[in-house]
């Protein structure tokens, strides 16, 4: 019999084990939203002229959103598709996969021509590459997060694995500070015949840092001991069901617990940054390197506080940490749109600030909150379907809504609202499911699988 207890946590005992494995992950993480954020930063500044060209300035963003949308509705299937080989043979060989296909769907897209060129086949092969990137960040995210939080403890799994969640600011900083540059050093006609280019090609380069340092990490010694015994129970006649079948029958609560968890986490986060940009630009005329400066500072903070909610839901619990996040984000956002409204930078930085902090307390502990929720038998299938399947019916919609809200009432306060609304369902989901904190990953919630029935000339036959 295998020793699940003795070979789940090797690593957080050995000095600078864990660290390496986080190290990794988050800087491949990195990589992946720099790649997913970059695209949204271009369809509110750039895309919309150069792949949706109208005469409403408006109505060009919205199709460059819509595209955007897309990717997001690739994602689940990623989830379903990586969650299933990533339950069957491991968490590292996927994340290495769904580094390369995002960034070699990034790097594409700096080679794309645009309308002015081929045509109505630029926005086409756009939205392929963009379905690309979605299918491989379903992948990323329930990978990156499983394999920190199997490789760490129970004590302190909040704070490591709030490490990658720290990706996701990480790869906005990166996108929202290589596009501020160039728009600080371009003038705009360069900037839309040439410059855009700049970033997506750069994702090249960040790629192959990721694959050397993700390739070096161990598998997670917490799926090599579920493995192990899946393998002695297949010998033993145990009948094994597919991940996403075995999520669907026996842990379809924990999905839609996770799907709750992440709604207003989701909504908030795009609102705050893809449609500010938007915001900022088209509703209140102001220069896009005002929206992009205010977006880089609230991202550094948002970047350096995340693992601190992370370590705070260690001790406190993951609810109450979550809870802080989606009660503050329920009332902050109406002073948002009030502060942006201002038109002052420092003022609008502040509101960025202070919701990404908000945003922060749900995205922390949430890593550590949606693993612990599944059998590792299903943890990767569970986490990515809750997961993803959450961002179509959030943060797919949140800049579409956004910008038919603007449009329709010329005012921040509906979409104030409607991100109100989005805390207020993710406060009411925390504060029913139960608290995960401390829970032994290696330890079964859901009983196993039944025996295969034996063969009636078996039965009938006495055994030695």
């Amino acid at each position: 019999m295998t020793d699940t207890t003795s070979t789940a946590r090797p690593d957080e005992r050995r000095p600078g084990g864990i660290a390496r494995i986080v190290t990794a992950s988050l800087i491949g993480t990195t990589v992946e939203w720099y790649d997913f954020f970059l695209y949204g930063s271009a369809a509110a500044l750039v895309f919309n002229t150069l792949f949706f060209p109208t005469s409403d300035p408006l109505v060009g963003t919205l199709i460059a959103f819509v595209t955007y949308a897309i990717g997001f509705a690739a994602r689940p299937l990623g989830g379903v598709v990586f969650g299933h080989f990533g339950d069957r043979i491991g968490r590292k060989k996927l994340l290495v996969l769904s580094l390369l296909m995002m960034g070699g769907a990034t790097f594409a897209m700096g080679l794309l021509p645009t309308y002015d060129s081929i045509g109505v086949g630029a926005p086409i092969l756009l939205t392929v590459l963009r379905l690309i990137q979605g299918f491989a960040l379903g992948g990323e995210w329930g990978g990156a997060v499983l394999i920190v939080s199997e490789h760490g403890g129970d004590k302190h799994r909040g704070f490591w694995a709030s490490w990658p969640q720290a990706g996701a600011p990480g790869g906005n900083l990166l996108a929202t500070g290589v596009l501020a540059l160039l728009a600080a050093v371009q003038s705009e006609e360069a900037f839309l015949a040439w410059g855009w280019r700049v970033p997506f090609l750069l994702s090249g380069v960040l790629v192959v840092i990721g694959l050397w340092i993700r390739v070096s990490v161990s598998e997670s010694p917490v799926f090599l001991a579920a493995q192990a015994k899946a393998e002695a129970d297949a010998a033993r006649g145990v009948k094994d069901q597919a991940p996403v079948v075995e999520v669907f029958r026996r842990s379809w609560r924990e999905v839609l617990g996770a799907i709750g968890t992440r709604f207003g986490e989701n909504i908030s986060y795009y609102i705050l940054t893809s449609f500010l940009l938007v915001y900022v630009t088209t509703h209140l005329g102001l220069p896009k390197s005002t929206a992009l400066n205010a977006v880089l500072i609230g991202s550094a903070v948002h970047f350096a506080t995340i693992p601190l909610w992370g370590a705070l839901s260690d001790r406190i619990g993951r609810r109450p940490v979550t809870l802080i996040g989606s009660v503050g984000m329920a009332v902050w956002a109406f002073a948002f749109f009030a502060l942006v409204d201002s038109g002052s930078f420092a003022v609008i930085t502040l509101a960025v600030t202070v919701g990404l902090l908000l945003h922060g307390a749900m995205y922390g502990p949430q890593a550590a909150f949606i693993s612990e929720m599944f059998d590792t038998r299903v943890r990767y299938s569970g986490a990515s379907m809750g997961s993803q399947l959450a961002s179509i019916v959030a943060g797919a919609l949140a800049p579409i809504i956004a910008v038919e809200l603007l449009r329709d009432h010329g005012s921040g306060t509906p979409i104030a609202l409607y991100l109100s609304a989005a805390a207020v369902v993710t406060t009411i989901t925390v504060a029913v499911i139960k608290e995960t904190r401390g829970r032994d990953l290696a330890r079964p919630t859901a009983p196993a699988a039944t025996p295969l029935p034996r063969p009636a000339s078996a039965a009938g036959r006495k055994q030695p």
